[in-house]
């Protein structure tokens, strides 16, 4: 949808992850999307460096999430949004958000 803006498509997949999950990985995002690894990791790379996330370690794993001081945030997440709105219903059904663990046993519904 906006790969006319953003470049790739891969680029605008892994925005709207980070901006749908909250935070992620690179493989976790490539296997999610069934997207090539380096790929993500490149798009993830030159958000970084250009101010629009920012990573942090958890072991060895670097989890990337979206910069809350970046100066166009609420511009780009407006632009994500109203994209997403107009995805094909498959692509739609992705962003769902879905639990990433599973409920504790003894938790009640």
């Amino acid at each position: 949808m906006l790969e006319v803006l953003l470049g790739t498509q891969n680029r605008e997949l892994t925005l709207q992850y980070l901006l749908v999950f909250k935070e992620g990985y690179a493989r976790e995002i490539a296997s999610y999307f069934d997207a090539p690894l380096p790929s993500i990791q490149n798009q993830l790379k030159n958000f970084e460096n250009a101010g629009l996330a920012l990573s942090k370690m958890h072991g060895k794993t670097r989890v990337y999430s979206l910069n809350p001081r970046y100066a166009f945030l609420e511009e780009v997440t407006a632009l994500l949004n109203k994209a997403r709105a107009y995805y094909k219903p498959e692509l739609k059904e992705k962003f769902e958000l879905q639990r990433k663990r599973p409920r504790r046993v003894e938790k009640p519904l």
